[in-house]
C-alpha cells in the first residue's frame, strides 16, 4: 500500500548517501541497486534502522547518526605499535590496510625506520555521520 508506514520486521528498499561531518561522501548506492534489508533486524547501524520507521514509500529525509548509534566510539587500546621487523618482505605504507594473523583488519597510521603503527578500530567508529535517505518500497 502506497500510504502503508514502515514498522519493524518490514522488508525494505531504500536509496541512501552517508557523508561526514565535512561533507563528503563515504559511501552511496546512487545509481545502483537499493540496499534492502528488514528494519529492526540489526542488519544496519542503529540510527539508520530507527530513522526509517514511520516513513512511507517515495518519503526522503536527512538524518544525523551519533557515533554510538552508528559504530561506536574510537578506542585508544585498539591502536598498537609493531616492530617493522614483523612486516619484512612487505611494503607497508601509511593509509593502506593489512590484516592480522587472526583476519582483523587495521590501518596503517603511521611508518617510522623502527616502528609501524596500525589502527584496529572500524574506519568510521567515533565519527558523526549523515545520511540522504529515500524509500523505495516496503516488501
Amino acid at each position: 500500500m502506497v500510504d502503508e508506514t514502515i514498522k519493524k520486521g518490514d522488508k525494505i528498499q531504500v536509496m541512501y548517501t552517508g557523508y561526514l561531518e565535512d561533507g563528503s561522501v563515504f559511501d552511496s548506492n546512487e545509481g545502483k541497486e537499493a540496499l534492502s534489508f528488514e528494519v529492526g533486524a540489526g542488519r544496519i547501524i542503529k540510527g539508520f534502522d530507527d530513522a526509517v520507521i514511520g516513513m512511507k514509500i517515495g518519503e526522503s529525509k536527512s538524518i544525523t547518526v551519533k557515533p554510538e548509534e552508528a559504530y561506536g566510539e574510537r578506542h585508544e587500546e585498539m591502536v598498537i605499535k609493531l616492530p617493522k621487523t614483523q612486516f619484512q618482505g612487505e611494503e607497508i605504507k601509511e593509509g593502506m590496510m593489512v590484516s592480522s594473523n587472526n583476519g582483523m583488519q587495521a590501518t596503517v597510521v603511521s611508518v617510522n625506520e623502527n616502528d609501524v603503527t596500525l589502527d584496529f578500530n572500524f574506519p568510521l567508529a567515533g565519527k558523526t555521520l549523515k545520511f540522504d535517505i529515500k524509500i523505495v518500497a516496503i516488501n
